[in-house]
């Protein structure tokens, strides 16, 4: 009885270790995930005031090129097609190096409360689907370019370009080749532009409710500073 006493104890003794040890890999995992969430809300915020911006640029871009004075203002033209495509600033990458590990490793089952492990996968699956959306995006910048190009000298727009590739804005108003069908056309590109802006800044700002929530969230389960 005592040896079977000794070995049941050890057991127990064991299993609790082993316990511990999970746990503490888990708030581990859980203090990292947090960091992560902090620098996608940090960018997701930066992006959600660039297309504030971005919004404002386009609408501006339109009213002038449709105005009496659109080509005595060709500068203003220039400077707002040169930030018309310019999709780079839009892009989000997340800092996903936590959020694979719990799930390539299989460490996700380390994590006991199903309301955090399920938020978790939910934002996961919610960043996927705002990348994706970027991709559209892109394709229609590119459709964008196809007119620009007939309307805008490129020569112009190189000189606007300093070695870091940013943009100054002309004094002088260059010429362009502004027909009413080019002018018809870019109507719609910067329309569906700013369509696809205002619906890209709308999910951002869902995506970055929900990385604050299950920041929240993270920090009030497993009491993170």
């Amino acid at each position: 009885v005592r040896l079977l006493l000794a070995v049941f104890c050890g057991f127990l003794a064991e299993y609790q270790r082993e316990h511990t040890i999970e746990h503490q890999r888990e708030k581990k995992y859980i203090q990292s995930l947090n960091s992560d969430l902090e620098a996608d809300i940090s960018r997701l915020t930066s992006i959600v005031e660039l297309r504030n911006n971005r919004a404002l640029m386009l609408d501006s871009f339109s009213h002038l090129l449709n105005s009496p004075e659109a080509l005595s203002h060709s500068n203003d033209l220039y400077y707002y097609n040169s930030f018309a495509t310019r999709g780079v600033a839009f892009r989000f990458t997340p800092v996903d190096g936590t959020m694979q590990q719990l799930k390539n490793g299989g460490n996700l089952r380390l994590v006991r409360k199903s309301l955090v492990s399920d938020s978790i996968t939910s934002y996961d699956v919610s960043v996927r689907a705002f990348m994706w959306g970027t991709g559209d995006e892109e394709e229609m910048m590119g459709n964008y370019r196809n007119i620009a190009e007939g309307v805008f000298d490129g020569v112009v727009l190189d000189s606007m370009r300093d070695e870091d590739n940013n943009v100054n804005q002309l004094t002088t108003n260059p010429s362009l080749r502004l027909t009413e069908d080019s002018k018809f056309r870019l109507n719609y590109r910067i329309h569906m532009l700013t369509v696809f802006n205002k619906t890209m800044r709308k999910e951002a700002r869902k995506l970055l409710d929900k990385a604050q929530r299950l920041s929240e969230l993270l920090k009030k389960e497993y009491h993170l500073d």
